[in-house]
């Protein structure tokens, strides 16, 4: 099935191991708060089948307990088990199924389970990623994803099948390099197995449209083009800053120089916090020196000054509008952000490569103890997604209404039409540039002004055009104030951020 998706829906991925490390956790509500109209979480085969044919439904049973009916819900399953794969674990690398008979009858009885519940369900994470996030080969993983489409269909036949995540390896690597050609091969041997394409867009903002356009392209070489969704995106990352690439991979060499084959089962990684591994001395030296390290880099890191954290805080709720912005208006109607929480609650070790890449992108933290507080990204989340609610599609005005300027204009939102600008501008020093004076026209009989951050920003409304200074920090034209969104939820217990984002021309501290 091609499903039809005529509506924008934007999402927040939970994480990549609900339940793995601690109890299910009610989420779905705080997600649903925040705006978003759909929900994406893990699911692994040791979690639901820890033996052959004995079924543990917790996991599960927890999902479906939270859903109004409302959201969306998307389920990656990943084939990770301790008896039925080539390489047994219980978290990762997913495997090769040792009888896809087997596996068959797993994904069967967890989608019945869920019939009619979850909207999507998608067959591994990013399996390019071989050796940790797939320890198989792209044939492999084809005759698994065609097992797993066809017990999807005949369990739920409304449901639709994800293919794979296709993420910065692929795009970033030339066409002959491996991550390519594994997914070229999985799109040759792969067609009509799957619905949806996933691709996942963490490296700069301005590429999305390359990259958008780059994997239609490869759907089209193959013969079997299908509509691309967003799995997961979110900024700042390390991709974005080219001039930190030999810090980086040299700590990264540093660290998994001994550990090639370390398992990635829970009990191993929960085993690897008390235990000094290659990895985490390598980050304790490279925390060691922070004070001189790049302030691009120190921005990244636990514990890094208060002025290159709000940077950065700042950053994310810009790059929150405009990677969206630019998604939706390449056609893409399904966009989740990475993610919503850490991993685990109430604990934080710095000492990791994955800690140091994607620590500060949960939009909530924890606070006493409990999943409560809302970090500066969650309000521009929030915002966004009251401005967008109900909208049919995003469209670009134009190619430059002045000086480097973007302007979209969200058709069909619940509250009259909405149009977003920003100014291209340096990711760090962009801030302290002078904003681009534009008019547009403006036919309605009220407007609000506001930006990413919640800043009202000062406009003029003359004979059926609006005029405005616009700076690198998207700001929302609309008839409804943005702010309202970052309030707290009558039904929700999570508060606004502690922290009031300061305004969207605040000095650079670099």
């Amino acid at each position: 099935m091609t499903p039809t998706l005529t509506d924008i829906r934007l999402g927040i991925a939970r994480g990549i191991s609900y339940g793995l490390f601690g109890p299910f956790e009610p989420f779905v509500a705080t997600a649903r708060a925040l705006g978003a109209g759909l929900v994406r979480l893990y699911v692994y085969w040791s979690q639901v089948e820890p033996r052959p044919g004995l079924y543990n439904w917790s996991i599960v049973d927890a999902l479906m307990s939270q859903l109004s009916g409302d959201e969306e819900v998307w389920v990656t399953v990943c084939a990770s088990s301790q008896w039925g794969t080539r390489t047994p674990t219980d978290f990762l690398p997913p495997s090769p199924a040792t009888s896809l008979e087997a596996y068959q009858a797993f994904v069967r009885a967890l989608v019945a389970r869920c019939r009619g519940r979850v909207h999507y369900w998608q067959c591994e994470n990013e399996p390019s990623n071989v050796g940790l996030l797939w320890a198989g080969t792209a044939a492999e993983y084809v005759d698994q994803l065609a097992v797993f489409a066809r017990a999807v269909r005949d369990s739920d036949p409304r449901a639709a099948v994800v293919l794979g995540g296709c993420g910065y390896d692929v795009l970033s690597s030339p066409p002959d390099g491996p991550p390519r050609v594994f997914f070229g091969e999985v799109l040759s041997r792969g067609q009509g197995a799957f619905d949806l394409f996933d691709v996942h867009l963490y490296d700069s903002p301005e590429l999305i449209p390359a990259h958008l356009a780059t994997v239609r392209a490869m759907m089209r070489e193959h013969g079997d083009e299908r509509p691309v969704v967003v799995g997961e995106y979110n900024g700042p990352t390390l991709f974005e800053f080219p001039e930190l690439d030999g810090v980086v991979q040299q700590t990264m060499a540093d660290a998994f120089a001994a550990d090639e084959d370390a398992s990635l089962s829970t009990t191993a990684l929960s085993a690897t916090a008390t235990v000094e591994t290659p990895e985490r001395r390598a980050l304790k030296l490279l925390y060691e020196r922070m004070e001189s390290l790049p302030p691009a880099l120190q921005m990244f890191m636990k514990g890094c000054p208060s002025a290159l954290d709000e940077l950065r805080d700042r950053i994310n709720c810009r790059q929150i509008v405009t990677r969206n912005l630019l998604a939706l208006a390449e056609g893409v109607p399904r966009t989740v952000c990475w993610q919503l929480a850490p991993e685990v609650g109430n604990y934080e070790d710095p000492f990791t490569m994955m800690e140091l890449m994607h620590g500060k992108l949960p939009l909530m933290v924890y606070e006493n103890g409990t999943l409560g507080r809302r970090r500066p990204p969650a309000d521009a989340f929030a915002r966004l997604a009251t401005q967008l609610r109900g909208a049919q599609s995003v469209t670009p005005i134009g190619a430059d209404p002045g000086g480097g300027v973007r302007a979209y204009r969200a058709i069909g939102p619940d509250h009259g039409p909405v149009t977003v600008l920003w100014k291209d501008g340096d990711l760090i020093d962009g801030e302290r540039e002078p904003p681009t004076r534009v008019q547009l026209d403006w036919r309605e009989p009220t407007i609000s002004a506001a930006d990413a951050l919640g800043v009202p920003v000062p406009v003029s409304v003359d004979g059926g055009k609006v005029a405005l200074e616009v700076p690198v920090t998207p700001v929302f034209l609309s008839t409804r104030s943005p702010s309202r969104a970052a309030s707290r939820d009558p039904h929700d217990g999570s508060p606004r951020s502690a922290r009031t984002p300061r305004s969207s021309r605040a000095p650079s501290p670099l």
